[in-house]
């Protein structure tokens, strides 16, 4: 698995440089749907990653957001590849954005490495090793009450059948929290549950790609991560939704998710 993680690390390594040498200078913009944007930057970066993984792990299958499945001939092994989560900021040069590696063995999530070009912070953990922020171990905070929580979210492009309800419950709990943040990098929001900077993070109907690397980053840092019911989300679908959070708020999301009254304490 050490392997296995330093292969991921150079692979998004070497995808963010791309984004950084790119940024501001976007060849072409198409559209995958009304508000679903893809550049030629996306697509570049996301074949740098798969020929890097192909390289050394050939047989692993792999879902990437751009190019789809494919199959390996070692079925216990899949690879979940965002090379831009935060497109949109990306193509706006609003500067927050990421690459997002993750992977399922036997069933399980792994590993997950999250690379933010910008800032140079690079977010990885491994079933078992805990969760780091370059050299340093990361924690989730020690908030207890969902009233005193900064929360974040988001209104994926896939999902605008179910985004007058997120919009309703995003309001509600803006006003009885410290807070929503709506940074458009799902893969960077789970990673700030993970390190602390918030306590959690809501999302409907969001693909695999998007959240397969910092789920396993903010259970390895101490946090929770389920679908909206408390139960773990069905690897089997493509598209899931999401609720991650340091753990002690958990059960309070879900039910404010749900209707229930947000308390300070």
């Amino acid at each position: 698995m050490d392997k296995t993680k330093e292969v991921a690390v150079r692979a998004a390594r070497a995808a963010g440089q791309l984004m950084l040498e790119r940024v501001g200078d976007i060849g072409k913009i198409d559209y995958k749907g009304a508000f679903n944007l893809v550049t030629d930057v996306d697509k570049a970066a996301e074949q740098i990653i798969i020929k890097i993984l192909r390289e050394e792990f050939p047989d692993d299958a792999i879902l990437a957001e751009e190019s789809g499945a494919s199959q390996g001939n070692n079925s216990n092994r899949r690879w979940f590849i965002d090379p831009i989560d935060g497109t949109t900021n990306f193509a706006h040069s609003y500067p927050l954005f990421c690459v997002s590696i993750g992977l399922e063995e036997a069933g399980k999530l792994v590993l997950g490495v999250v690379f933010n070009p910008v800032a140079n912070e690079l977010f990885w953990a491994q079933d078992g090793k805990g969760a780091w922020l370059n050299n340093t171990a990361i924690h989730v905070s020690k908030v207890i009450a969902l009233g005193e929580s900064l929360l974040a979210t988001g209104f994926h492009s896939a999902s605008r059948a179910t985004e007058p309800s997120n919009r309703e419950l995003f309001m509600h709990i803006t006003d009885t929290t410290h807070g929503v943040r709506r940074d458009g990098s799902a893969a960077l929001d789970l990673c700030f549950v993970a390190c602390g900077r918030t306590e959690g993070f809501w999302e409907k109907q969001i693909s695999l790609w998007d959240i397969g690397a910092g789920t396993v980053i903010v259970r390895e840092a101490g946090g929770q991560v389920t679908g909206p019911n408390g139960k773990e989300f069905d690897l089997s679908n493509i598209k899931v939704d999401i609720v991650a959070t340091n753990g002690l708020i958990h059960d309070q999301l879900i039910g404010a998710l749900t209707g229930a009254p947000i308390a300070k304490r």
